[in-house]
């Protein structure tokens, strides 16, 4: 039985991620109908002012939901937003059983749709899958809880750790297929960040490049504190719908400021840390913009940064099968570190997926702290 519980969350769990980077301020939810071992109602948020899931798949089984299972990655609200408690509207269908992913860490909710549920009569279970639906929601979580992004660090490198050659030559590093699965990964994040660095080298667009796939660009975001970036920069002269944002601070020059405001970007000023964009002040900037997830697509010097201030939240590892070797070459960070393995930071809720030759290796950052 434990299994075919888990089996019906993991179909939910599918379904949630179909809204991923398009729910925000709300969370990715997934939900499923259950009658007699047959799927009877699916559901998922798609974006907000719609719908939540569990009311798309109470809309697909209509009046077969009355004695049915619900399964639901997140507990259901039981507050007025801009649609109704989802806790009422399952209460009104009859369901007999409703099994949850995880509770809902929005102070507005709290347990509230699981009481509310359980003083209708509807049994609960909490807690099914709870390891992956809370990671679907992490994004949604860290915003929610402390105004500020959720930051995930991806890198490619070689399986001597280099992410370019002594030379700077980093195309490519990974796979085809790797590269496809960026831009799978760029279409469910809210921002993309790169430092100034990346931009004068690469001179990149940081798009979502799925033309078959429906894909949507994330915001851009560029780090360049003396607003060093070319007006002819791809990346200010793109057709995306996805805004892109300059963060710099009080060195940059007003004409400068304006010419790149005139070329259609946003520029945010902001203050300085030993002699760079704070970034704590940076966080909270992009959290106050709404944003819930940023990929950190930079360098050696901006992951450096980021992982010292103790700002990443998730890191992403894909690894290719080569060897550039010797003493050169770039890697993942750059600037101090720890000095002890026993100071290493140990990742948690490790996953490994293969792409091709390729690995991907993903986990959770738990104690990254300031060095």
């Amino acid at each position: 039985m434990e299994n075919l519980i888990e089996n019906f969350m993991r179909q939910a769990i599918d379904l949630a991620r179909r809204g991923e980077g398009r729910t925000r301020p709300n969370p990715a939810v997934g939900a499923l109908i259950v009658k007699d071992g047959e799927i009877v109602g699916r559901g998922f948020h798609p974006k907000a002012g719609q719908p939540h899931a569990e009311i798309y798949a109470l809309r697909e089984a209509g009046d077969r939901a009355r004695g049915a299972d619900m399964y639901v990655t997140l507990e259901p609200c039981s507050h007025h937003g801009r649609t109704g408690p989802c806790a009422d509207a399952i209460i009104e269908a009859g369901l007999a059983r409703v099994y949850v992913g995880t509770l809902d860490p929005n102070p507005q909710v709290a347990g509230g749709g699981i009481r509310k549920l359980q003083g209708a009569g509807i049994e609960v279970h909490c807690g099914v899958l709870e390891n992956l639906c809370r990671r679907i929601i992490a994004p949604f979580a860290k915003h929610i809880l402390t105004a500020k992004p959720f930051v995930v660090l991806k890198s490619a490198m070689t399986l001597d750790g280099k992410t370019a050659t002594a030379s700077g030559h980093s195309q490519w590093v990974t796979s085809a297929a790797s590269r496809h699965e960026v831009h799978k990964l760029r279409d469910r994040m809210d921002g993309i960040m790169v430092g100034i660095g990346t931009v004068l080298q690469d001179d990149p667009q940081l798009t979502t490049r799925l033309p078959d796939e429906g894909g949507r660009d994330p915001e851009r975001i560029v780090l360049d504190s003396s607003l060093r970036i070319p007006e002819d920069a791809a990346i200010l002269n793109l057709q995306s719908s996805a805004a892109t944002l300059i963060a710099t601070t009080a060195r940059a020059s007003k004409a400068k400021i304006e010419a790149i405001r005139a070329a259609g970007a946003e520029v945010l000023v902001l203050p300085e840390s030993g002699g760079r964009v704070d970034l704590h002040a940076l966080m909270t900037a992009l959290g106050a913009r709404g944003l819930q997830s940023i990929l950190l697509e930079g360098g050696a010097e901006l992951n450096g940064a980021f992982w010292r201030a103790g700002l990443v939240d998730r890191v992403m590892m894909f690894i290719a099968p080569k060897i550039v070797g010797g003493d050169g070459g770039k890697g993942v960070f750059k600037g101090p570190g720890v000095l002890t393995m026993t100071e290493a930071t140990v990742l948690e809720d490790v996953r490994v997926t293969h792409f091709g030759d390729d690995t991907l290796i993903e986990g959770e950052v738990v104690t990254c702290s300031p060095v």
